[in-house]
């Protein structure tokens, strides 16, 4: 089985300029491809994981990458699926987000011996001559078949600023240059960009002469058709320090069932025979399954022996064990002089935003305290009934450690 059917077989692929073109690119020759990466927050997160891993597994395929980051691109920002226009990001803050991806990318992708190109698109778009990049790059667009475009659609509801036009033009520049450069004659990205896709492959045909080609990816979204790696608090981060590695961990062990097979599939290196007999199982079997996927995920990002911890502690908590949580989001420590109401209780170690919600929380049995569920919205907690430490549950799924000082 060659590479490309190894990507549709796992349902990764979503269009392509040209099937048989590319599936005989992919399968029989050694090609440059490049990938795009805006700047817009100091980490990457689960959406830029899926594109990692299939740049990973192009690349030991025999192809190689370009991992251009937007640094000029970035100064714009990308409209597509947005209802609002992006934060304007100063270059200061791009440059210390682009450091912070490299070093995240190089987790995945191979730059040994020439084996990948990592290159950032501010320095050749930072000298462009606007009068003349519009007479020649301007020209070959459409500002009607733009406007059309799929990664518009959103912003033309609110308001499409001049400035964001731009930004299918120069993206499409990227590709001319790279594939001027570089020989580059494949773009990868999500298929929010497949406008910006067609845009490049039809800009080198009709400068350089040339076929090239474009392919994206399913976006991660759950059965339901919504992206999947955000939470109430904001996006699933690969860096530890804006998402904790047991919230990463927790995070996948909780996905619906509907979606682990899904994500198996999008999110691991495991094979296709060993994710199909895992398909085949349901209820309380399928929760060894999101263990997996879990470890899967979190070995990949972060390394086997924290995914090790991680599923530890996840172990422990669901079998009710009292357990040592070494973290910072996780763990309370707390002086307690008096007795307190567990309303204030939860509210002080923040398992609840408001009184009312606590109470509620606890009128529907949907707090515990070690092992001891707790219905009462009077009830007092006694210090000197407890551990120094204990656990305190939020349903099945949220636990915080509190330590008495």
């Amino acid at each position: 089985m060659g590479i490309y059917e190894e990507l549709e077989r796992k349902n990764l692929i979503a269009q392509v300029t040209n099937k048989e073109k590319i599936k005989d690119l992919l399968n029989n020759k050694k090609i440059t491809f490049y990938v795009g990466f805006e700047p817009t927050a100091s980490s990457l997160h689960v959406g830029h994981f899926v594109q990692l891993l299939i740049i990973s597994r192009l690349q030991k395929a025999g192809h190689i990458p370009i991992i251009l980051f937007g640094g000029g691109t970035g100064l714009i920002g990308d409209p597509s699926g947005k209802t609002d226009m992006r934060k304007i990001l100063t270059q200061e803050e791009i440059n210390h987000n682009i450091s912070c991806f490299k070093k995240q990318a190089e987790k995945f992708v191979d730059f040994s011996e020439s084996k990948a190109i990592m290159l950032n698109n501010f320095n050749w778009l930072s000298n462009l001559n606007y009068i003349d990049f519009l007479r020649e790059i301007g020209v070959c667009f459409s500002v009607n078949r733009m406007l059309s475009a799929g990664c518009y659609k959103l912003r033309l509801e609110k308001g499409l600023s001049f400035f964001e036009l731009n930004y299918m033009i120069i993206q499409s520049y990227d590709f001319l240059v790279l594939n001027n450069n570089y020989n580059c004659i494949l773009e990868l990205g999500g298929n929010d960009q497949w406008s910006n896709i067609i845009g490049g492959v039809e800009l080198v045909r009709k400068k350089n002469n040339k076929e090239v080609f474009g392919m994206t990816f399913e976006l991660l979204t759950n059965s339901e058709g919504v992206k999947m790696g955000k939470t109430e608090k904001g996006a699933i981060w690969l860096d530890p320090n804006k998402t904790p590695i047991y919230k990463f961990y927790q995070y996948w062990r909780n996905i619906q069932d509907t979606d682990v097979i899904k994500c198996l599939k999008t999110l691991t290196l495991l094979n296709l025979e060993t994710i199909n007999t895992y398909s085949k199982l349901s209820g309380k079997d399928l929760n060894k399954v999101k263990d997996i996927l879990a470890f899967e995920i979190t070995k990949l990002v972060h390394g086997e022996k924290e995914a090790k911890k991680a599923r530890e502690s996840s172990q422990h908590i669901f079998n009710g064990n009292k357990i040592e949580i070494n973290n910072e989001n996780l763990t309370f420590k707390i002086n307690l002089d008096n007795n307190i109401n567990i309303i204030d209780l939860l509210l002080k170690i923040n398992l609840s935003n408001s009184k009312g919600e606590a109470r509620r929380l606890v009128e529907q049995g949907g707090i515990s305290i070690d092992d001891k569920k707790i219905t009462d919205i009077n009830f007092i907690f006694h210090k000197n009934e407890f551990r120094k430490d204990f656990i305190i549950r939020k349903g099945k799924k949220i636990h915080k450690k509190v330590i008495l000082k």
